[in-house]
């Protein structure tokens, strides 16, 4: 079976990706990927390069590089870069035959098969999606009351999308002008408005298997009455997404999951040096 997936970025989180697409090949033997990715900044011998490691691997990869002129009406900034638009315009930026594609951020490991997710039955909503379960009922109450929303806030860094339904119901005009109507009060932007627009068109997914926060051991285990521990993590989490400023790429980085994100960019690198 082939699955589609896809990335958005900039050329400065070009080793995240090679890790996150090494990750997903060590994990997911017998599964085939059309990958996508959305971008404004790859040059052509990036490009080729990302795409020979792809074919390596029996897969496609397509860089789909995204016109200015259609932001024109965008609020653009260093807080809302070009960039945080591309995830939820994808049903009109992709191509017209992809009728759905598994959103990924960068900064996360698959550590086990996504088969599961990508057979989810969407069951007629736009997005499945998952809220971070370890954060505090405080924190829910205070994203419904800064948002105006009746439901879990989720994270945007999973998104299993409906690009069908998505190119009759999202319509670019209506992100623009809600990120125009609200500058300077959305804290995370993209997610924000994923959660204002489309909150009531999500389907709810286990954060714990899906986007587990990688920040959050601890609060996992406890609320979870000691099941999640270190082994329940390896064998049933899929995603581990590496949320939030610190990031274990970089010094100093302190959460449980450093480590082994630190392994498999050991793997990456070999993978990758070794194309060139």
């Amino acid at each position: 079976m082939t699955i589609n997936l896809l990335f958005t970025l900039d050329c400065n989180y070009l080793p995240q990706l090679e890790v996150a697409l090494s990750s997903i090949w060590l994990n997911n033997s017998g599964t085939h990927f059309r990958i996508f990715v959305l971008h404004r900044s790859l040059d052509d011998a990036t490009v080729a390069y990302l795409q020979a490691q792809a074919e390596k691997h029996g897969d496609r990869l397509e860089a789909i590089s995204v016109e200015e002129h259609l932001f024109a009406d965008a609020p653009v900034s260093k807080q809302y870069p070009q960039e945080m638009y591309y995830r939820m315009l994808a049903p009109h930026l992709l191509p017209k035959s992809v009728e759905k594609v598994l959103y990924l951020d960068p900064d996360i490991l698959v550590i086990n098969p996504l088969r599961p997710l990508w057979e989810t039955d969407l069951q007629g909503h736009l997005f499945a999606a998952a809220a971070h379960s370890a954060k505090t009922e405080l924190v829910g109450s205070v994203n419904r009351v800064r948002l105006g929303t009746d439901h879990d806030y989720f994270n945007s860094g999973v998104l299993l999308m409906n690009l069908v339904l998505g190119r009759e119901r999202i319509v670019p005009q209506q992100l623009f002008d809600y990120a125009a109507a609200h500058t300077g009060t959305l804290i995370l932007p993209d997610q924000d408005m994923l959660n204002v627009l489309f909150g009531d068109e999500i389907l709810s997914v286990k954060d714990t298997v899906w986007n587990y926060d990688a920040r959050d051991y601890r609060a996992y285990y406890l609320t979870s009455g000691g099941i999640c521990d270190l082994d329940w993590v390896m064998v049933n989490t899929v995603v581990l997404h590496f949320c939030g400023k610190a990031k274990p790429w970089k010094k100093g980085y302190r959460y449980r999951f450093g480590l082994l994100y630190k392994h498999y960019e050991a793997l990456a690198r070999r993978q990758w040096t070794n194309l060139v």
